[in-house]
């Protein structure tokens, strides 16, 4: 392995820790000053259903009520972090869901999200657990 990409491996590593972290105190916590700590703007929203911008991870976390985060799958590659998690409160039911993360500096800048509702594996064509 070159030290160029010892070098990324060691960033994206970082990286993780950094939305470990910034997910468990701001959506776990419930800690909005982690918003300051961890998320930078301009902050670009790529979920269908929020708009770009800090004020609204202001708006929507005191209002998520039984929310769990409960990351099973966690891969990096440069600024990117992906989780592959389980996610109670943020839906009627618990849903999976992919979030992608771009960092900038040590800063979440950017997100993606892929959800869908948890459908056991015994009700699946393929009887497969979706996480």
């Amino acid at each position: 392995m070159t030290r160029d990409a010892i070098a990324r491996d060691d960033h994206a590593e970082g990286n993780v820790g950094i939305v470990l972290t910034a997910m468990r105190e701001l959506f776990v916590d419930k800690d909005l000053t982690a918003i300051d700590r961890y998320w930078a703007e301009p902050y670009v929203q790529h979920s269908p259903r929020m708009p770009s911008g800090l004020d609204t991870l202001r708006d929507v976390v005191p209002g998520l009520e039984g929310f769990s985060w409960e990351p099973q799958r966690i891969a990096a590659q440069g600024d990117l972090v992906f989780t592959h998690s389980i996610v109670h409160g943020w839906a009627p039911g618990p849903v999976a869901i992919v979030d992608i993360f771009r960092l900038d500096e040590g800063r979440i800048v950017e997100h993606w999200d892929v959800v869908q509702d948890i459908v056991a594996p015994e009700e699946s064509v393929n009887g497969n657990p979706m996480v």
